[in-house]
């Protein structure tokens, strides 16, 4: 079966998934459901390119430039909201076998630039939590697997646009 996936953060959305003024639905009702969220971002100094490097492209008659894009991790997390343990461990195991411990896509990240990079996304860590709705004797109950992820990703900057030189004019000196 297919599980929703939407962005929010782990509390914003625990509070949604509880939310029931008038107390009657249960949690079972509203999983298994993930959601993710951007917790960090830091510079990678091991994939840094020298700042005056510039890209060129060619698109819709007008010449472009950029400069080399800045090297970025993207931390983000992928929730997983299941009611039992089964639930969520099969969940896992369709995203688990992708990342060997990463997974590479290519993206076509400026196509007026023809810039195509290679991503990899790693697969840091993974970890569960049980929530109680009630006390510990009560049967609802609901299990959050957190999966850490790193995006090797890029920052760009603006392209620039120049005209294309249709005309050169030329002196030529014989000097002998």
């Amino acid at each position: 079966t297919k599980v929703p996936l939407s962005y929010g953060a782990k509390e914003k959305y625990l509070v949604r998934l509880q939310s029931d003024p008038n107390l009657t639905k249960s949690i079972a009702t509203t999983v298994p459901r993930m959601s993710f969220d951007l917790v960090g971002m830091t510079y990678d100094t091991t994939r840094k390119q020298q700042s005056t490097l510039q890209n060129f492209g060619f698109s819709s008659g007008s010449f472009r430039s950029q400069y080399a894009p800045v090297p970025y991790n993207f931390d983000f997390n992928l929730y997983i909201y299941v009611r039992n343990i089964e639930d969520g461990t099969q969940i896992i195991e369709h995203i688990l076998p992708y990342f060997t411990p990463d997974y590479t896509i290519k993206l076509n990240l400026i196509p007026e630039m023809g810039i195509v990079k290679e991503v990899p996304i790693i697969l840091n860590s993974t970890s569960h939590d049980i929530i109680y709705e009630g006390g510990r004797e009560n049967e609802t109950r609901m299990i959050i697997w957190t999966l850490n992820f790193t995006v090797k990703g890029f920052v760009f900057g603006k392209t620039t646009e120049t005209g294309v030189i249709n005309r050169a004019f030329v002196s030529v000196y014989n000097l002998i």
